[in-house]
């Protein structure tokens, strides 16, 4: 806050009053906030130009909320922050150029995204600032906690300050960033409070708001140009919950504005919505003002997509945002923080471009605060809890004069001093005066408790003015206190019941019995007390005699009579204890409102079978009118929101009797939407209501064409014998920049089909594709074989007239020539314990050809096999001769009798090249014996023959003596 202060004073001194608002709109607003030609857009737009979107390339109309690509760009500024702007829990996004005055600081928690993006959205508008221009400006510092990121990528992060964390975007420092934005705050702050009040009067209103509980109701009187709602409460449903928001009655492109006075707001809502066409409430959208003039506390809450612009003009203000999205300009002249437990929240940017009262365009009042500190006049400890009044003089007397003909005049309302002992109020140049009206507890009221005269001055108001207020403690004795108690049950049962409410009144007029009324009543001690679940009510109070009074009874109870329980008198003997009484309620017998269910089934026309994914709202006849009116000045009511049919084709709801339609809003994929889409009506009623009304709404499928397809085939041969050849690898192109012949890389390559695909032992590649021109890549030869040059095939034009036949072409192969040098691979096999040869071991051996890693016996391109296979001799060797140079595998396939198969009978790959050829290749192998007791039957022996014995095959059978274990790996 010491910045703006800075800021503003350093103008004031060369422009006077009048001349800053006039310097700051003539000199920021052509490149700032305006654009050329946009002055005239609007007759009476918001201050500083700010609302519209600031050309040039501005779409017409803004779109609704998508993920599409950019629909424009919009120079305006969409969130100005007076104070400080604060990125809390999961924050996501800001669409739009941000002005933040003081400080911008991000520490978002832990489990979700760590980053926030600013300008650009994922989801949103989709126009974001310009390329290059100010995302972010802050008068301050930027401070991003470590681990976060703050994105403006593609624009502008100008700062006053100091940068600390990882800010990502073009970083400009610059000491008088927010300089040409400084008038804006005071400007806002005048223009809310013109728009709430005339004369220090409410702005005479065009229409009512009515909170219904379910929603809140704006009517407008169907004429005015502005249709202006003057609101003081809060919007949200029974126990604070959410609530709709609907406006009737409102002519086209009127302006709204909404002005929601008072100190504390919130707004809890499901309204607004991702689609314009599901939610009334986004028509509004850019024609919508939300003006809080007088709030210093504003919360916006719910599972709404929320419609309109935002004006908090309290510069003492916090405002809180955690609803899923915010969709027009935010403008607060205080602070703003942004956050919510769940992904996702995000401000989307669109424009204002309504029309707002005229506030005369006069320099707005040099405006600055008025405090008071509360603090112990012994200890100097700020206190809590003071309630103080702010007076203006007004009426030229010295001093403060709160009644009589002509008194001075108070400035709002009551302002209770919180931890810091501080009340504060923005107000404009002037002599005032603070009245201390309670002191804190346990505190006396100071004598005298006017604190003052304050002058706030155009030379002081960026500082403020200040007065301490010192109170003394109270010194009294502490009166014998103790618990008053009312214990509240079930007649029958017994059991606690919650939710009854009590008063507690003492005896206080020497009458006995309890006086609630008349000219000298009881003293009622405190509030109301609801039970809690352990049906008590206590309050601690002096000694004395009370009463219990019951003022209402818990929901399905009668509330008793008489219904004063006591009295129960506490004294100094029993105030341990407390004093105690039981107030019993018995069950109130009432009729259930009858209710029933109300259907539609979704269906198939052809086949009856139901159908998932229809959307479905169901409306009451309320309007008088025979059939469905959903608009117009007097509709029918919708009940809830959108209903899906689940796999069951269902949509059901519990309503009360009454008249019903269910309205197709959209069908499932596939399908068409029925005309007409509207189903009823279906008539509940009280006998009826047990089973329940039902409509059936059925569907008939979309006709589609589907797309000519056909193959695309290159056969892979030997040059020499045509023999088809596996293991080769290709690529399919689709011919797509127009210039002819194959294209794989530069700026505008041709365009890739799939993956890789690898002949297999037909020699054949083969894809399914559209129409078009393509070519065959040889990538890599099979093995053996040299690559082709060139090793493009093609082209290969698939029309409709041949995608039945498709297209192929024949691509050879040469082998390579390799050098004629021969080598020998020997086996030994040995005892794996004692090391002596094993004679009787059968070897199988194969040759690396598909060019895949590790040994392929089957499928559709194995390795190949050599030969035949070799079994150790007495000395425990095996060789194979004559073999070309290349990758072998040894797979052994039988072990001599009484020895077990190793886990993994494949041994190599083992390369024979042109160095060890001469000497040839020695694999040593060994063989463990079986356990006792492993031998078994088989139905082949290892050799394939039938009727042998397990111990032929592999050795060993399973310790069950089961037959298999012969036949496992047999020369077959």
């Amino acid at each position: 806050m010491h910045f703006i202060g800075n800021r503003v004073a350093a103008l004031r001194p060369r422009l006077g009053r009048a001349g800053l608002a006039c310097a700051l709109v003539a000199g920021m607003a052509p490149a700032l906030l305006l654009g050329v030609g946009a002055g005239q857009a609007q007759a009476a737009p918001l201050p500083g130009g700010l609302g519209p979107c600031v050309p040039g390339d501005c779409p017409d109309p803004f779109p609704g909320i998508n993920n599409g690509p950019f629909a424009g760009r919009d120079n305006g500024i969409n969130i100005f922050v007076g104070d400080d702007f604060l990125v809390r829990g999961r924050a996501a996004e800001a669409e739009g150029r941000v002005v933040v005055l003081d400080d911008f600081d991000m520490a978002k928690d832990t489990g979700g995204s760590a980053v926030y993006d600013i300008g650009i959205a994922g989801v949103g508008s989709r126009v974001p600032p310009p390329d290059g221009a100010d995302f972010l400006t802050t008068g301050d510092d930027i401070t991003v906690a470590p681990g976060q990121r703050l994105l403006a990528e593609g624009g502008v992060v100008r700062y006053g300050g100091t940068v600390t964390g990882t800010v990502e975007g073009t970083l400009v420092h610059d000491p008088d960033a927010a300089q040409p934005y400084l008038p804006l705050r005071d400007q806002l702050t005048a223009a809310s409070q013109c728009y709430a009040r005339v004369d220090g009067a409410p702005r005479p209103a065009t229409g009512t708001a009515v909170n219904q509980g379910y929603q809140t109701l704006f009517t407008g009187d169907g004429t005015s140009a502005i249709q202006v709602f003057n609101v003081d409460f809060d919007l949200t449903g029974p126990g604070g919950g959410q609530q709709g928001i609907a406006f009737a009655n409102i002519p086209d492109n009127a302006t709204i504005l909404v002005n929601i006075v008072g100190d504390n707001r919130v707004i809890n809502t499901y309204s607004g919505g991702i689609d314009d066409a599901t939610d009334p409430l986004n028509a509004y959208r850019e024609r919508l003002l939300w003006n809080f003039p007088d709030a210093t506390s504003v919360d916006l809450i719910g599972t709404g997509q929320f419609q309109g612009s935002v004006l908090v003009g309290q510069q003492a203000s916090m405002t809180t945002v955690s609803l899923p999205g915010m969709n027009g300009r935010f403008l607060t002249t205080g602070s703003l923080t942004h956050t919510s437990p769940q992904t996702g929240v995000e401000f989307h940017s669109y424009p204002f471009d309504g029309d707002l009262p005229d506030c005369g365009g006069e320099p707005q009042p040099v405006t600055g605060e008025v405090r008071v500190v509360k603090t112990d006049s012994e200890t100097g400890e700020t206190l809590t809890g003071a309630k103080f009044e702010l007076w203006e003089e007004t009426n030229g007397t010295p001093g403060l004069q709160t009644a009589g003909a002509d008194p001075d005049s108070q400035v709002g309302g009551v302002c209770t001093t919180g931890t810091d002992g501080l009340c504060a109020r923005t107000v404009e140049t002037g002599t005032y005066y603070w009245r201390e009206t309670a002191a804190p507890d346990g505190y006396d009221l100071p004598d005298p408790n006017v604190f003052g005269p304050l002058t706030l001055t155009e030379t002081n108001a960026d500082d403020g003015v200040q007065t301490t207020a010192e109170n003394t403690p109270t010194e009294e004795p502490q009166p014998v206190t103790g618990e008053v108690r009312v214990l509240k049950t079930d007649t029958e049962t017994g059991e606690p019941l919650e939710d009854a409410k009590f008063e507690l009144w003492e005896e206080t007029n020497g009458t006995p019995g309890l006086q609630t009324a008349g000219a000298d009543p009881d003293s009622q001690v405190g509030g109301v007390c609801t039970t809690g679940t352990d049906g008590l009510c206590a309050r601690t109070v002096e000694t004395g005699t009370y009463y219990w009074r019951e003022t209402a009874a818990p929901d399905g109870y009668d509330l008793p009579d008489p219904n004063v329980f006591g009295p129960l008198v506490l004294t100094e003997a029993n105030a341990d204890d407390g004093v105690r009484t039981t107030a019993e309620n018995t069950p109130t017998e009432e009729p259930q409102p009858v209710t029933g269910e109300v259907h539609v089934d979704k269906t198939d026309a052809e086949t009856g079978e139901p159908l998932e994914g229809a959307e479905f709202e169901l409306w009451e006849e309320t309007s008088g009118t025979p059939g469905l009116q959903t608009g117009g000045a007097d509709p029918d009511t919708r009940i809830g929101g959108t209903c899906t049919t689940g796999t069951d084709g269902v949509c059901a709801r519990t309503v009360a009797p009454g008249t019903y339609y269910w309205r197709e809003t959209a069908a499932p994929e596939g399908y068409d939407l029925p005309n007409p889409n509207v189903f009823g009506p279906l008539v509940l009623t009280e006998a009826n209501a047990e089973d329940g009304v039902r409509v059936t709404a059925e569907n008939t499928r979309t006709d589609e064409p589907q797309p000519v397809t056909g193959e695309v085939s290159v056969e892979k041969t030997d040059a020499q014998t045509g023999d088809p050849l596996a293991g080769a690898v290709f690529q399919l192109w689709r011919e797509t920049n127009g210039t002819p012949g194959l294209q794989t890389t530069g700026t505008n390559p041709d365009t890739q089909v799939g993956g890789t695909c690898t002949t297999g032992t037909a020699g054949l590649c083969t894809r399914t594709v559209t129409p078009g021109t393509y070519y065959w890549r040889e990538t890599a030869a099979p093995n053996g074989y040299d690559l082709p040059n060139p090793n493009v095939f093609g082209p290969l034009v698939l029309t409709e007239a041949n995608a039945e036949d498709g297209v192929r072409v024949t691509a050879e192969n040469t082998r390579t020539e390799e050098p004629d040098t021969d080598g020998t691979l020997r086996v030994e096999k040995t005892d794996a314990k004692n090391g002596e040869p094993l004679a009787g071991a059968v070897f199988e051996l194969w040759k690396e050809t598909n060019a895949v890693p590790g040994l392929q016996t089957s499928g559709t391109g194995p390795d190949t096999r050599i030969g035949q296979s070799c079994t150790t001799d007495a000395r425990g060797d095996c060789t194979f001769d004559d073999l070309p140079l290349g990758e072998y595998y040894v797979r052994e396939v039988a072990v001599p009798e009484g020895y077990e198969l190793p886990e993994d009978p494949v041994s190599g790959p083992h390369e024979l090249t042109e160095d060890n050829a001469e000497d040839g290749i020695t694999v040593r192998l060994s063989n463990s014996r079986c356990e006792p007791g492993d031998h078994g039957h088989g139905d082949h022996d290892g050799y394939g023959h039938s009727d042998g014995y397990g111990d032929s095959g592999t050795g060993c059978a399973a310790p069950d003596g089961g037959g298999d274990s012969g036949k496992e790996y047999g020369d077959k």
